[in-house]
């Protein structure tokens, strides 16, 4: 009976002993400090990192056409040909339009000189004389002349005219002498003759 009873006492004792060191083992885990966010963050960000160097390493083959059309350079919008645009070539000569110099009329070359008059029929017709100098290379016909008569004061009364049937001859002169050029007013005292258009033969 005494060797059963040191037995059980023995048992008791272990059992406590254990306890007191489980007891013991958990108060120390527990007052173990517990990782903050942040180390739980830096702790992880080598494992992706690794993944990271992992993946970039297997796909090769990928990433080198991408880095081959990126370092390709883009094709330049701008020739660099140092030849000028056939836009901006040198235009071909034009030739300027002959200018031709229009004719002068057959007036410009005629000339009165020379000129009087006086009356006739009674007082009432002038008669104009007169040199007409033709200064053309060429003959003219139909010689118009307007006269303008006037009072001794110089106030104008009338206008006559008169177309000469004759033809003047190039580089020559022709006078008229006594030509009846129309009826006057009574007080006319002062005439004088000019040319108004002529025609070439």
């Amino acid at each position: 009976m005494r060797i059963a009873g040191r037995s059980f006492g023995r048992a008791d004792a272990r059992l406590m002993v254990l306890s007191a060191i489980a007891i013991a083992g958990c108060a120390a885990w527990m007052m173990l400090p517990w990782p903050s966010d942040a180390e739980s963050q830096s702790g992880a960000a080598p494992t992706a990192r690794f993944q990271l160097a992992q993946d970039t390493s297997g796909s090769n083959d990928a990433v080198e056409p991408t880095k081959a059309t990126l370092a390709s350079p883009a094709p330049s919008a701008v020739s660099a040909d140092p030849s000028p645009p056939a836009a901006t070539a040198a235009a071909p000569e034009i030739a300027a339009p002959e200018t031709t110099v229009p004719a002068k009329p057959p007036i410009d070359g005629l000339k009165i000189s020379s000129q009087s008059w006086r009356r006739g029929g009674l007082g009432s017709k002038a008669m104009m004389t007169f040199t007409l100098r033709n200064g053309n290379d060429y003959a003219v016909k139909d010689i118009e002349i307007a006269c303008a008569f006037a009072r001794r004061d110089g106030s104008h009364l009338t206008d006559r005219r008169r177309v000469l049937p004759d033809t003047v001859n190039m580089k020559s002169r022709k006078r008229y002498s006594g030509m009846l050029v129309g009826f006057v007013n009574v007080y006319a005292n002062k005439a004088k003759c000019a040319l108004v258009t002529a025609s070439r033969t």
